[in-house]
């Protein structure tokens, strides 16, 4: 291990911090957040994965090869704990915990949620004067939740100067729209300091329509803000959002941001 500390690069390091929090990327979505070519990631990929920091695995497709999905090895899981003090995990823990993520029949959810956030820092490379500047993963969100309401995940979008905070719900159709509109009223329950917009991500346009329909027969709880969007090639950070009682489509940047205290979102 602490031969390995040593040659660990800065981006080597900010893989492993982002596999720690999001537990596992695509390919893509790795040369998107760090690396920005396809054949550099690939190289460090593999190196990285030959001496255990990192591991992977897909499910066999015809045709063609599912992309690799990437988790921390057994060496880049005892890195980071003991970077934290805390006990080094068994190689075995963490293949298992591999194994049961590649089984988890909420891994694709978890790869379109983080696909989201990875879209937002892909757009923010490319375009000067935006960042994301915060992403919450679930666990995370229950943290500053309670037991309130359980959103997919949390950012703040900030676009020259102007700050967006949300929560994000990733909705893959597995939901009839009373369930996903149940969910609302956990965020009508937050404190004003979390009243964030509420964002829904579907995958259909269909879905889309079918959703402000629903909104517009029930109404949205007090104090609660929603825009919708449909995935789009575009990105979540592009004029995609739709928000509940207006017809035109606008940025993330042009959504309503709350202000606490004189600032558009809270620490």
């Amino acid at each position: 291990m602490a031969a390995e500390l040593g040659r660990l690069t800065s981006r080597d390091r900010l893989l492993l911090d982002l596999l720690d929090q999001h537990r596992t990327f695509t390919t893509d979505q790795l040369v998107d957040l760090a690396f920005g070519s396809v054949g550099r990631a690939r190289n460090r990929l593999n190196t990285l994965h030959d001496r255990d920091i990192l591991d992977r695995f897909r499910h066999y497709q015809r045709p063609g090869s599912q992309a690799w999905r990437w988790t921390l090895g057994p060496i880049g899981a005892a890195l980071l704990a003991a970077g934290r003090g805390e006990p080094l995990p068994r190689p075995a823990a963490v293949r298992d915990a591999t194994a049961r993520l590649a089984m988890s029949p909420t891994l694709a959810h978890l790869l379109t949620v983080n696909g989201f956030f990875v879209a937002l820092t892909a757009h923010a490379r490319a375009h000067p004067g935006t960042r994301l500047v915060r992403w919450w993963n679930e666990a995370r969100c229950r943290e500053a939740c309670g037991n309130l309401v359980r959103p997919d995940g949390h950012g703040v979008w900030a676009d020259n100067g102007r700050a967006v905070p949300f929560w994000v719900e990733v909705d893959l159709g597995t939901e009839t729209l009373s369930q996903v509109v149940g969910k609302l009223g956990g965020y009508a329950a937050l404190p004003p300091r979390r009243a964030y917009p509420v964002l829904f991500w579907l995958p259909t346009a269909a879905r889309e329509a079918n959703l402000h329909a629903h909104l517009r027969r029930v109404g949205l709880p007090d104090g609660v803000s929603v825009a919708i969007a449909t995935a789009d090639p575009r990105g979540p950070a592009g004029p995609v959002w739709r928000v509940v009682g207006r017809r035109d489509r606008v940025s993330l940047a042009e959504l309503p941001a709350p202000i606490t205290d004189g600032v558009p979102w809270d620490g």
